[in-house]
């Protein structure tokens, strides 16, 4: 463990600072242009690794398992209230027709990347499962499945410090890509087209987005407690069910796919939360405040991921898997403005579902917010959610898959 000037095991100051640069970041976001532009989340990511590389918080500590055991969790049902399936073909049916192309991409990278580099890189299975969970959906991906593949501590630490410097180049990458020319000449771009119209430059996007709405205790207590009961029901269920299915290297492969499936408590949360949510939908969308409350959450734990390994552990591991999640993103963004081109999507929603892809629908929806696309934000939010479904899915399908080389 390398020296820091906060100790591990100083709990309550660590949870300030986690919590509290969280609020920082969004407050960033919502007061000044300049952070809108940059993103609530990138500042997060970005704070957290320069204050853990100059070791003034430490690199582990059982407050950072708190929040990928707890924070997490808790944030998906409260990010999926609004996930209805019918409203999101039906409100959104073209970005989520490009968000699915987008996710071959991903697949695609993942592919690629694992036959070029797995003499290479030890427990590559590993990392090309997660990260293909977490380039179609997001952190929460991530997190569900490095534990559902067992993978080794240090190896986290590498993939977040390697997936983090390139999620940062690729944003600023899609950020940029507005702006020139070449793009701009080969796609429609209806919504910038709209926005030169005469929209109010001094108006910051991100403030307007997540104004003050109408919210109760009720409300707050009923978004809250329900996360927690959808939580601590589906954990349960899967572990029950992961009990009843038999597993193991004496078991047929169908029985262990399907262990994997019923038996993984992220697959069962996302499920139960996406069934709830599509069949009751009237009790979840009466509920205010659960997307805020869950992107409160989700920031929380932007700053965690953005705690970087050691120097060192950086420069033994992380290069490598640097090459291997380049690769996924460069291929994700290659045939996602391949497929945009082929089947006419504006440039607008290109970018939006390759950044939803990579970085989760908060960074998709903070980009939306940052250009001024506003029609944009509520659908991409409902999409990129998807991916939080599908995510886990996929990469539980490539993990395995490429643990049979």
């Amino acid at each position: 463990m390398i020296f820091s000037i906060v100790n591990p095991n100083d709990t309550w100051i660590l949870w300030g600072f986690l919590a509290g640069w969280a609020a920082v970041s969004i407050y960033l976001e919502q007061q000044y242009k300049w952070a809108s532009k940059l993103s609530g989340a990138i500042i997060a990511l970005i704070g957290a690794m320069l204050l853990a590389n100059f070791n003034v918080i430490p690199t582990e500590s059982p407050v950072y398992d708190t929040v990928w055991s707890y924070v997490v969790p808790l944030s998906i049902p409260l990010l999926l209230f609004r996930s209805n399936i019918f409203k999101i073909w039906n409100e959104s049916g073209r970005l989520l027709i490009m968000f699915l192309l987008s996710s071959i991409g991903t697949v695609a990278g993942a592919i690629v990347g694992f036959f070029l580099l797995k003499d290479i890189i030890p427990g590559l299975n590993k990392i090309a499962g997660m990260m293909t969970g977490s380039y179609i959906g997001g952190g929460v991906n991530f997190a569900a499945l490095s534990g559902r593949f067992d993978v080794p501590g240090e190896t986290v630490s590498a993939t977040v410090v390697a997936d983090n410097m390139l999620m940062a180049l690729y944003f600023l990458v899609l950020i940029l890509i507005p702006s020139l020319s070449f793009f701009r000449n080969r796609f429609k771009t209806p919504y910038m087209d709209e926005l030169q119209k005469g929209a109010d430059k001094e108006e910051n996007p991100a403030e307007t987005y997540w104004k003050r709405k109408d919210m109760s205790l009720k409300d707050i207590a009923l978004a809250v407690g329900t996360a927690f009961v959808i939580v601590a029901v589906s954990f349960k269920l899967a572990e029950i069910l992961a009990g009843i299915i038999p597993s193991g290297e004496n078991v047929n492969f169908v029985w262990n796919v399907l262990n994997g499936i019923l038996g993984d408590p992220y697959l069962m949360l996302t499920t139960i939360t996406m069934l709830l949510v599509t069949f009751i939908p009237r009790y979840f969308e009466n509920i205010n405040g659960a997307q805020e409350i869950g992107t409160y959450l989700i920031y929380i734990f932007f700053v965690v991921i953005g705690v970087p390994a050691s120097l060192p552990l950086i420069l033994q591991h992380a290069p490598l898997i640097l090459v291997f999640v380049t690769i996924m993103v460069f291929i994700n963004m290659l045939l996602s403005f391949t497929f945009g081109k082929l089947f006419k999507f504006s440039l607008e929603e290109v970018i939006l579902t390759s950044n939803a892809n990579i970085g989760g629908p908060t960074t998709a929806a903070a980009m939306a917010i940052s250009k001024g696309w506003t029609k944009l934000v509520g659908p991409i939010l409902l999409v990129g959610t998807l991916g939080y479904i599908i995510g886990n899915y996929a990469g539980v399908a490539i993990g395995s898959w490429f643990g049979g080389f």
